[in-house]
C-alpha cells in the first residue's frame, strides 16, 4: 500500500514551502536574481541548500515562484485601483501613482521584477505579467473613451505605452534611488500618464 502523507505533514510541508518562498523573495529584494542562489536563499531559510530541492526542483522553478507571487499581487493592487471608485481619469492617474509609489516604497523588490537581470524562465514571467498590466490599463482606457473623457485612440497600444514608460520612468530611481524626489517623480510621472492618454490638462 503506497504511503499517504497525513494531514499534518502535509501542513508542515507547505508551512516550510511557504517560508522558502518569502526568504527567497526577501534575499532576491536584497541582492538581485543573479546573486540569490540557492545556498544563499537556504542560509536565510536556515535550511540545508539540499532541502531548497524537497520543495523546488531547480533554482529557476523557485525564482519563477518568487516572480509569480511578488508581481501577482502588484497586479491585484493595480487591478482593484483601476477597477475601483472614480471615473476613468482619475483611476487612471490614481493607478499610475499607486503603482509607482509601491514600486518606491519597496524598491529593492520592484527593481527586481521590473528590470534587474535574470534568468529566461523568470523573462519569460515578466513578459506575461506585462501583458497583465497592460489589459488593466487597456480597460481604464476604454471606460474614458466610453465616458468621452478620453479621445478616441487605441486603447491597447496607449495601455502598452503606459506600461512601458512607467517601468522605464522607474528603473533610475529604483536602482539609484533618491528618496527626496519621490513626491516631484510621482507628480510627474502621473501627468504623463494622463498626457499619453490624452486626458485634458488640469
Amino acid at each position: 500500500m503506497a504511503y499517504r502523507k497525513t494531514p499534518a505533514e502535509i501542513s508542515r510541508l507547505e508551512a516550510a514551502r511557504e517560508h522558502l518562498i518569502a526568504c527567497a523573495t526577501a534575499v532576491v529584494a536584497e541582492v538581485g536574481w543573479s546573486q540569490a542562489s540557492v545556498t544563499a536563499v537556504a542560509d536565510s531559510a536556515g535550511i540545508a541548500a539540499g532541502s531548497v530541492y524537497q520543495h523546488f526542483p531547480s533554482k529557476a522553478a523557485l525564482a519563477v515562484e518568487v516572480f509569480r507571487r511578488a508581481a501577482g499581487r502588484e497586479v491585484e493592487v493595480l487591478g482593484e485601483v483601476l477597477h475601483g471608485p472614480g471615473d476613468p481619469v482619475e483611476r487612471l492617474r490614481r493607478g499610475a501613482e499607486v503603482f509607482a509609489r509601491r514600486a518606491l516604497e519597496n524598491r529593492g523588490l520592484a527593481y527586481a521584477l521590473l528590470a534587474a537581470p535574470a534568468e529566461p524562465a523568470v523573462g519569460a514571467e515578466r513578459l506575461a505579467f506585462r501583458r497583465r498590466y497592460r489589459a488593466l490599463f487597456a480597460d481604464v482606457i476604454h471606460g474614458g473613451m466610453a465616458s468621452g473623457q478620453l479621445p478616441p485612440q487605441n486603447a491597447g497600444i496607449t495601455a502598452a505605452a503606459l506600461t512601458g514608460a512607467i517601468g522605464e520612468v522607474l528603473v533610475d530611481p529604483l536602482s539609484a534611488p533618491d528618496a527626496g524626489a519621490t513626491e516631484e517623480l510621482l507628480a510627474d510621472l502621473t501627468a504623463a500618464a494622463l498626457r499619453c492618454a490624452g486626458a485634458p490638462a488640469t
